[in-house]
């Protein structure tokens, strides 16, 4: 297939790249951290659409930094809504014949425990400026194929971690903090909320999802992509910490804390099984050792 991606430099979008080709796909990416993809002007994104001329587009750019979302609200939705609204818009001028856009769990908000797993039917509850601005987008993707017949695929992932994360999420923070400790003799571990449980998935895994959906996704329908359990931030943070080269202990920290954090969210998976067969394979504690060891690698070399 000849494959777009936009967000291309981002941490999901190098392991999408990464997988795409491995599959022996013909991609090209965007983005506004190299200048080639500004999704807040129409004419850059035509003009990528026009030199790439993909059959599918992975849309993942946009603001993805959920707690700093309380700080920009408008800037955020800018992005993620009406940057997906461009992009739509586009693709459905340019003929392209299958779009994935990416949007979160985020917009399932608050979500009673005996409404759990939560499906794709699921009320939309969003309870930060991120969520909102998902919502949005979501519903003009649905909006995209019922208004325009734009072949376009909705995806709500959850969680996901893995090598080359930012440290503005808790995993890669607290490996972060591990490495650092590990460098300078410390021994603490600030920590936020640790009892937040979340569904988490490796982000190789999720990129896989997101290729089989390209073949076999339904037009217009929604997707979790989760591996349907939730697991506690302190389990997290515990399994790291069995991870350091030296003792150390959790330290909690207030100003970690978001304003409004989602107790527990775990998702289900079985549309996304029964329409493309997927599986997670990649065990979480596989996933944190590897985002130790790069998390090392970058800290030792100042970019942490």
């Amino acid at each position: 297939m000849r494959a777009l991606v936009t967000g291309v430099s981002g941490f999901v979008g190098r392991h999408l790249v990464e997988h795409l080709r491995a599959e022996g796909d013909d991609v090209e990416g965007g983005d506004r951290a190299d200048g080639t993809l500004d999704i807040g002007d129409r004419t850059s994104i035509d003009s990528l659409l026009h030199r790439s001329k993909p059959e599918v587009v992975y849309h993942l750019a946009g603001w993805s930094d959920v707690g700093g979302s309380w700080n920009a609200p408008e800037e955020v939705f800018r992005a993620n809504a009406e940057g997906t609204l461009r992009l739509l818009l586009a693709c459905r001028d340019a003929g392209v014949e299958r779009v994935l856009a990416v949007s979160s769990a985020d917009v399932y908000g608050i979500v009673p425990e005996d409404e759990l797993p939560v499906d794709e039917d699921a009320p939309l509850r969003p309870v930060t400026p991120y969520a909102v601005s998902k919502v949005a987008a979501d519903y003009l993707a649905l909006q995209a194929w019922l208004g325009w017949k734009l072949p376009v695929i909705r995806i709500r992932a959850f969680n996901h971690l893995g090598p080359g994360q930012s440290n503005k999420f808790v995993a890669p923070a607290l490996a972060e903090r591990v490495a650092r400790n590990e460098l300078d003799g410390g021994d603490e571990v600030p920590v936020g909320n640790l009892s937040a449980r979340r569904d988490f998935t490796d982000v190789r895994d999720v990129v896989r999802a997101y290729r089989l959906l390209a073949e076999r996704g339904h037009d217009g329908a929604a997707y979790n992509v989760c591996s349907g359990r939730d697991v506690a931030v302190q389990s997290l943070a515990e399994s790291l910490l069995s991870m350091a080269k030296a003792p150390m202990t959790l330290h909690h920290d207030p100003s970690l804390e978001r304003p409004v954090d989602v107790p527990v969210l775990r998702g289900d998976n079985r549309r996304l099984r029964d329409a493309t067969g997927w599986q997670p394979e990649i065990p979480l504690d596989q996933t944190l050792a590897d985002l130790l060891d790069e998390m090392r690698e970058r800290v030792s070399l100042g970019r942490g």
